[in-house]
């Protein structure tokens, strides 16, 4: 796997991935915080052939829901021999009554029997969150417990 990182002097940092078929893709962090997704051509990888601009919330969830999957993974690896036990990733939406709540004022495990085991915001996890932490949307919740207590889980966040 090949990372670039490039200085874009008076606009920012483009930092981007090269994936197997040529193409690149990325982010530039402009100096104004604003973020944009670039998807360069194989052909010419300093043309960019798709520009996204990204508002924070956008790119915070986006940023977690591409980290989220390894993680809910790696859970699910490590809970194989349990049965009954299920890992999943929940969106926290904008307009849930959580979003700028802390996260002990879900009351999740007592109203669902599920356990928040991380929240993953902008790319970065957060394991073992405090009831303190601030929810914002877009977050990504993982969440283990049963079938049912995740289904609870999700309508609870939704609500």
């Amino acid at each position: 796997m090949s990372l670039h990182e490039t200085s874009l002097p008076g606009i920012g940092v483009r930092r981007e991935l090269a994936l197997a078929d040529g193409r690149r893709i990325g982010v530039v962090t402009h100096r104004d915080g604003q973020t944009e997704l670039i998807l360069s051509d194989a052909e010419d990888p300093d043309a960019c052939a798709i520009s996204l601009p990204l508002t924070l919330e956008e790119a915070s969830a986006l940023g977690a829901l591409l980290s989220g999957p390894r993680l809910v993974s790696q859970l699910q690896e490590e809970h194989a021999d349990l049965p009954g036990i299920t890992t999943r990733q929940l969106i926290l939406p904008s307009d849930s009554p959580y979003a700028g709540e802390v996260l002990g004022a879900t009351r999740m495990r007592t109203r669902t029997g599920v356990s928040i085991v991380a929240v993953v915001r902008a790319g970065v996890t957060h394991a073992s969150p405090a009831p303190a932490m601030l929810l914002e949307g877009g977050d990504l919740l993982v969440v283990v417990g049963t079938g049912e207590g995740v289904r609870k889980a999700e309508r609870l966040l939704a609500a």
